[in-house]
């Protein structure tokens, strides 16, 4: 039997107070992201730390990205909803990582190169 959810109905599983609390804690990361960024750009560096801070900024962009991919996908209506299989992202994996794209499924196959 095929299940035609819309997408809408994938977010079912998280509660109201679910999808308040995960947008919370998303817009507090952005702050710190911005923040992260805003003071390894003001930082003085040696030539020595200049790899370390470019991979540390490189890093908190990757993160401020997926950060404001899911406050988009909230906006959306598309939050929760696994980008590979469309099915429900696992609340607690939600609650973890709020940021997550994937279902644990789909992530553990991306991970192994598949």
């Amino acid at each position: 039997m095929v299940n035609h959810q819309t997408v809408g109905d994938r977010a079912a599983h998280l509660s109201p107070e679910d999808l308040a609390a995960l947008q919370e804690n998303l817009h507090e990361q952005l702050l710190f992201r911005r923040e992260q960024l805003r003071q390894i750009a003001a930082a003085p560096r040696s030539a020595a730390q200049t790899e370390v801070q470019v991979k540390l900024a490189a890093s908190a962009r990757m993160v401020l990205n997926d950060v404001e991919a899911a406050l988009r996908r909230i906006t959306e209506g598309r939050y929760g909803t696994c980008h590979l299989c469309r099915r429900a992202v696992d609340r607690e994996r939600l609650m973890i990582v709020p940021q997550a794209r994937y279902c644990a499924r789909c992530q553990q196959v991306r991970e192994a190169g598949g």
